[in-house]
């Protein structure tokens, strides 16, 4: 499959950007009030230092994916990384991508037993088998969930947050004053932005980069600051909400849940189905980044091997979420660090480098 120049293209790739990034974390609230809403008024400056990172960098990948014609993440990390360097993210991302789609299909289970009051196995199992499918279709594939799947999460975390802020009670807590929240955190917000772009960097870099070879520069470029428009907005719409409902909203796994709590019942449900539609969406770009790490995402390889990374996944979801997240999401952490670092500073430096020489 080749896009074509323009905006259809570009609206694909911010869409399949933002839904590599709105994993379980994000569509619960949990991550935004880590890394935003414990600091107070200055977290939504931290919302807003992460929007402009995330338009940057995923315009960037795209640059650089294109340039280098890439098919899959260790085209683009030889570029930018040189071999050593290359080496180094290579393994981290041979065990993270494989630890991702493990931790997916754990809360896929995990969604379904705890929201939805239904079996834990059957949510890792409707997870495990809707990947699959996805992945049989090859990139297309992919893009298609995508295309399909990111504007509903998107439109249901928006109009959640938009209408549990029109229509508060007078119950709500509203904090108007950053004593309000944990002391001595304000000094960090930035640093803490920095950490939760770099975090979210790795699945994304894995996805984008398979487009090398597929779309036009200018399609690329747009699609990937798009993109990061995309995810910066809502983050911080989901900032501004949470500040609204703080600290009631700390005291929960799923702060979202809390907040929805002021539009009634039905709602849990939804944020529910919203949760895990976020999950789905990582587990097929985790895979699909495995899988055409490999092969051609053309290649009946690249299936075989992106089917059979689920299919040997599925018995270890059996271990506890909360278990998996806490072993593996440090290691996503410090891969983050490395190709952050090597995003923000190799291209300017090789930029200048040309223009002295």
């Amino acid at each position: 499959m080749h896009f074509t120049p323009g905006g259809a293209s570009a609206c694909k790739i911010a869409l399949l950007y933002a839904g590599s990034v709105i994993g379980a974390g994000f569509a619960s609230g949990q991550e935004i009030l880590q890394f935003f809403i414990i600091f107070g008024k200055m977290g939504l400056w931290g919302g807003i230092m992460a929007a402009v990172l995330f338009c940057y960098l995923g315009g960037l990948v795209m640059h650089l994916s294109v340039a280098a014609a890439s098919t899959n993440y260790r085209d683009l990390y030889r570029s930018l990384l040189g071999r050593t360097l290359e080496k180094a993210m290579d393994f981290l991302s041979l065990v993270m991508l494989p630890g991702g789609v493990v931790v997916m299909l754990a809360g896929g289970g995990a969604v379904f037993s705890e929201h939805l009051g239904l079996p834990q196995f059957l949510g890792t199992l409707l997870t495990a088998l809707i990947t699959a499918a996805v992945i049989s279709m090859g990139l297309q594939g992919v893009i298609s969930a995508n295309v399909a799947l990111v504007p509903l999460k998107l439109a249901a975390i928006v109009i959640i947050c938009l209408l549990a802020l029109a229509f508060a009670g007078p119950e709500t807590e509203v904090i108007r004053e950053d004593t309000a929240f944990t002391a001595g955190n304000q000094a960090h917000w930035a640093w803490s932005a920095v950490l939760y772009v770099s975090y979210n960097m790795v699945v994304p870099v894995a996805v984008l980069s398979t487009l090398g070879r597929e779309v036009q520069p200018r399609a690329g470029v747009l699609g990937g600051m798009a993109g990061g428009a995309v995810l910066g907005a809502v983050a911080c719409l989901v900032v501004v909400t949470g500040l609204c409902f703080y600290p009631g909203l700390k005291y929960y796994e799923v702060p979202l849940l809390y907040i929805a709590g002021s539009l009634g019942p039905a709602v849990k449900t939804v944020l529910g189905m919203l949760i895990w539609v976020a999950i789905l969406t990582t587990a097929i770009a985790d895979t699909h980044g495995f899988a055409s790490r490999f092969a051609s995402s053309r290649s009946p390889r690249y299936r075989v091997i992106g089917i059979g990374l689920v299919l040997c996944a599925m018995p270890l979801s059996s271990l506890k979420f909360s278990f998996l997240v806490k072993l593996l999401y440090p290691l996503f952490g410090y891969g983050g660090l490395i190709l952050l670092g090597a995003l923000v500073f190799i291209p300017p430096v090789r930029a200048i480098r040309r223009k002295l020489l």
